[in-house]
């Protein structure tokens, strides 16, 4: 009898076949509903392969098959990794093949808020360029030879980094609890204090994991250290960051601008402050969205899925100490 697996995203129809040669899947790709099948077939399941689900103590009470969990992210904030371990289930993600794609993404943010490209795009596209030279009133930034600090210099940070350094001839500093030796070699970046970091940047980037140490690590007072003309990028989770601080900040012109592409409460609200800003580039939540990476996030942890099952050890393992409960 093949093993069940609970799949709650959609993924390619290749990568499914796999999981159907292999295990016996059952589709709830709306988990978070909870709806009573969703639980029936969690009492047998032994895998869960998806993302956003939070997998909690009072979920896995409902699973006691259940072997591994397989997020298609990077991120893991919404797996309580305490009592997957106290269970001794593995739990994987999927780094490594979604960091340029997200270092894009980031760049891309800043090149946006810098340059106001989303609200002079509107500009030109609402007829009101009458003039034929624009006057400084909608003047961008430059970004090339200024300071990019970046707060989390993992994965992600470093190819941010490459491409501030290579391609812009940026200063690098960054906040980090060890140092990235790369960075320091290559880059010249110099890991610093937080808020020598926010004093000093002209663009500061947030790319810490979501914890009980990073909740609303950038608040009031970080704001009032950072340069008026300092430009403030999240790409980490919305709620690092205190957003009502930094909707004042915004509106009270205590930082020029800000590129977001995450919120407290996602979808973010239609009646946002957010959204009425024209000093505010917002996105999606897309970090990761094109189609070649999404498919090698989902690609990653199908193996995971796989290899995890079979008695494997997977590739993107993230609590490692269950190999000692499970004497391997």
């Amino acid at each position: 009898m093949k093993k069940k697996v609970i799949l709650y995203r959609a993924i390619a129809d290749d990568l499914l076949q796999i999981l159907k040669e292999q295990f016996e899947v059952k589709y709830h790709l709306f988990a978070s509903e909870m709806t009573p099948e969703f639980y029936k077939d969690l009492e047998s399941a032994e895998g869960l392969i998806g993302n956003k689900l939070s997998i909690d103590r009072t979920l896995l009470k409902k699973a006691p098959n259940l072997k591994i969990v397989t997020n298609i992210s990077a991120g893991y904030d919404n797996l309580d990794l305490n009592a997957l371990a106290e269970r001794g289930i593995m739990a994987t993600n999927t780094p490594d093949v979604l960091t340029d794609t997200v270092a894009d993404t980031m760049f891309g943010l800043i090149l946006s808020t810098a340059r106001r490209i989303p609200e002079l795009h509107n500009y030109v596209r609402s007829g009101q360029w009458n003039e034929k030279n624009i006057g400084e009133e909608l003047f961008g930034v430059d970004v090339h030879h200024k300071t990019l600090g970046i707060i989390g210099m993992g994965r992600i940070g470093t190819a941010v980094a490459e491409i501030a350094h290579y391609g812009f001839k940026m200063d690098i500093l960054y906040n980090n609890r060890s140092n990235n030796a790369f960075a320091d070699e290559k880059l010249h970046a110099k890991n610093v204090s937080l808020n020598h970091l926010l004093g000093e940047s002209d663009f500061v980037l947030v790319l810490v994991p979501l914890s009980d140490s990073t909740y609303k690590l950038i608040g009031e007072s970080e704001f009032n250290l950072m340069k008026k003309s300092a430009i403030f990028i999240n790409g980490s989770r919305g709620e690092v960051v205190d957003e009502q601080a930094l909707i004042s900040s915004l509106k009270n012109k205590e930082i020029l601008a800000a590129g977001l592409d995450v919120y407290e409460k996602e979808p973010i609200s239609k009646d946002s402050p957010l959204l009425s800003l024209d000093n505010v580039v917002t996105l999606p939540h897309v970090g990761s969205a094109t189609r070649d990476t999404r498919y090698q996030m989902a690609k990653l942890a199908v193996k995971n899925l796989i290899m995890g099952l079979n008695g494997e050890v997977p590739p993107s393992l993230i609590n490692r100490e269950v190999l000692t409960h499970q004497g391997k």
